[in-house]
């Protein structure tokens, strides 16, 4: 079952509380809208190879780059405001685990009140969908790495 994605509009705010969605290189990352352009979301793996806490950022750095569309939640548990109280209340935390409590897991606790990843399920259930996944990690850290390298050597 593949998330009900809604393109954003790029002239207008999403809603308050929205799960977004960042399409990257072989991956999704998630975040929750939590307005003034601000996204908060699980750092873990989204900048590096590397763990990294639950942080709130603009939306921009959160996109990357990237198209960013809206998941739909139509039976959520918590909307809007409640759905930005329960990020928040994460903000810090530093537990992240790739299969057990990543960007999405955060975000789907956030809104639905139980944290999952359709991602996770897929690589699972599809072992070389996984493999494909790793290998786009790797690739685009060893790029962001060069780039990295690059601008100091500048």
């Amino acid at each position: 079952m593949s998330p009900d994605l809604q393109p954003t509009l790029h002239r207008e705010e999403p809603p308050l509380g929205a799960h977004l969605v960042s399409r990257r290189a072989g991956y999704n990352h998630h975040g929750i809208y939590v307005g003034a352009g601000r996204v908060v979301h699980y750092a873990g793996l989204c900048v590096s190879l590397h763990r990294g806490p639950i942080e709130e950022v603009t939306l921009e750095r959160f996109a990357a780059g990237c198209e960013v569309d809206i998941v739909a939640h139509p039976c959520a548990a918590f909307a809007g405001r409640e759905a930005v109280a329960r990020a928040r209340s994460r903000l810090g935390e530093d537990r992240y685990r790739l299969l057990s409590n990543n960007c999405e897991h955060f975000c789907t606790w956030c809104v639905d009140g139980k944290g999952r990843s359709e991602q996770v399920r897929t690589c699972i259930a599809h072992p070389l969908a996984g493999l494909r996944v790793v290998r786009a990690l790797v690739r685009a850290r060893r790029v962001q790495a060069h780039y990295a390298y690059a601008v100091q050597a500048a």
